[in-house]
């Protein structure tokens, strides 16, 4: 078969997995269920390498802030976007990278140490085995799975270690997880979805981090960002500290909100605001003249009619306002200015809003940009609305050396939420 020539980059070296899906090509679907859309991309993995070859689209229905709602409407257009990705790459999808969003899933912290057992203080892989099943031990609500555990520095004696604690003296040992967990039913709606088109569902991953490693470079990571990921339904946040994810969270406002508050505030369908938000909605007022309006169309058809610029202006950024005020107060302690040096990172459909930028920076206190993908990714797919489904093949696959100690635990999470619910 002849495949089409594509405006995808050549084959680019995104990482040196330790442990390869697979001895020959693998073709990996990345898939976000978005409440406003549903974004397919397909991977050709060589074991090395990594190439964009495939893409599909399609209006989402059924899925109501991040969760499906209805499963056969959710279904259908899933099914849809992921027959126009397989027909662009001209290729089968073999396995499924999944992005997880919505107010079901939490997170909490939880740590804990160990006094190192060698007589020379020398700590050892027994060690560190001990202190991260300890930490991973706390127990979930009836009806409640994990999703992500994600380690934060190990402590020795009180000072972080970046990397491996191993061979390092010391006499304590600590290491503690952010643990992301979410309701069993609801991750087995999605599960379904996937296995409805006889695909295998590899790995669930956070849409926040999937996009965060999109989005931000391991030196800002390191120095501490706050990625927020505003989709249709959806805010979806992850606070970054030495380097790894230090909180996760969801908020269920997203930018339909702002599209239902202009509906209800200027008297107009879904679509019209729709409309108006996109053509003159903004993030900070900017108009300063009351009498200054803007047309709904444009062209003087029947039921075209004009608007005050200011109270466009004044709806959209009470919502932008207020949404980002909520973010800043569910990180709460988390969130110290001076430990998030690389500042706030925009990024998803709701991101584009003008002047959203400037209102983040006013609301945490330090600079905001909107989210930009890496210089490989096609011109074609830099939209910020593609990037968590980018990130879904950046991150899938690069945690999966880190992984590979958990990975039959992992398969047998993924069996058994589907045995559960099927």
């Amino acid at each position: 078969m002849v495949r089409p020539i594509r405006p995808f980059p050549r084959p680019i070296e995104l990482f040196q997995p330790t442990t390869p899906l697979s001895s020959r090509n693998t073709f990996i679907g990345a898939v976000e269920i978005g409440t406003s859309k549903i974004t397919v991309l397909v991977g050709e993995y060589t074991g090395k390498e990594l190439a964009i070859i495939g893409c599909g689209e399609c209006a989402s229905r059924g899925v109501t802030k991040g969760v499906v709602a209805d499963y056969k409407a959710a279904t259908e257009c899933t099914h849809s976007a992921i027959e126009l990705a397989e027909r662009d790459a001209g290729e089968r999808i073999d396995c499924v990278f999944m992005a997880q969003s919505g107010g079901h899933l939490e997170g909490f912290y939880n740590e804990a140490s160990v006094n190192v057992k060698a007589a020379d203080n020398m700590i050892e892989k027994e060690d560190i085995r001990t202190v991260c099943e300890l930490a991973k031990a706390k127990e979930l609500p009836p009806g409640r799975m994990v999703v992500h555990h994600i380690r934060r520095p190990f402590r020795v004696d009180g000072r972080i270690v970046p990397t491996s604690p191993e061979n390092l003296m010391g006499q304590k040992l600590e290491v503690g997880y952010w643990t992301v967990h979410g309701q069993e039913q609801r991750l087995a709606d999605h599960i379904h979805v996937i296995r409805g088109f006889n695909l295998e569902v590899r790995e669930l991953v956070l849409s926040s981090l999937a996009s965060g490693y999109m989005v931000t470079s391991p030196e800002e990571r390191q120095n501490g960002a706050l990625v927020l990921d505003i989709g249709g339904g959806t805010t979806d946040y992850v606070l970054y500290r030495n380097g790894v994810a230090h909180t996760t969270g969801i908020l269920p406002v997203g930018g339909a909100h702002v599209t239902s508050d202009l509906a209800v505030g200027l008297r107009l369908t879904e679509g019209q605001a729709e409309k108006l938000k996109l053509r003159h909605g903004r993030a900070l007022m900017q108009t300063r003249e009351r009498s200054e309006k803007v047309w709904l169309d444009g062209n003087f058809s029947i039921g075209d009619r004009q608007f005050p610029r200011q109270a466009i202006e004044q709806i959209t950024a009470a919502r932008a306002w207020e949404t980002l005020e909520v973010v800043k107060k569910k990180l709460g302690p988390s969130f110290v200015s001076e430990m998030c040096a690389s500042g706030v990172v925009l990024t998803g459909g709701g991101a584009k809003l003008p002047a959203l930028a400037e209102c983040a920076s006013r609301v945490f206190g330090v600079p905001a940009r909107l989210g930009e993908a890496p210089g490989w990714v096609a011109d074609n797919l830099r939209d910020p609305g593609f990037h968590t489904a980018l990130g879904l093949l950046y991150y899938g696959v690069n945690s999966q050396g880190e992984r590979a100690s958990a990975g039959r635990r992992r398969q047998g999470f993924l069996q058994s939420v589907t045995r559960l619910f099927a």
